[in-house]
């Protein structure tokens, strides 16, 4: 299946998501969706299905029971956890604190 994504992988419609091609961005990009992953994509959805806006990272974890520095993110995605939360989500490229 052909997607519209921009130069940095994100998907150009929101309404182009759907939980077949979340797999196919990842495995495109070589990175595993887990069951944790899954949760925290959908997670996110949710809220920006709320707020209109990808949550900052600090706000996010805090949906989870995580401290401030959300380490648990950053343990699992690295760097950046919003950032591929939003792009395997099917959500806009987050600005700002993520």
């Amino acid at each position: 299946m052909e997607l519209n994504r921009d130069g940095d992988g994100f998907l150009l419609s929101i309404d182009d998501w759907s939980e077949e091609v979340m797999y196919q961005m990842a495995q495109a990009d070589g990175f595993e969706i887990t069951e944790e992953i899954k949760n925290y994509i959908f997670k996110a959805r949710e809220m920006y299905s709320e707020n209109g806006t990808v949550p900052a990272v600090r706000d996010f974890a805090k949906e989870f029971g995580m401290d401030r520095k959300a380490s648990k993110l950053y343990e699992i995605f690295q760097s950046g956890p919003m950032k591929k939360i939003a792009k395997y989500g099917g959500l806009p490229k987050p600005t700002g604190c993520v």
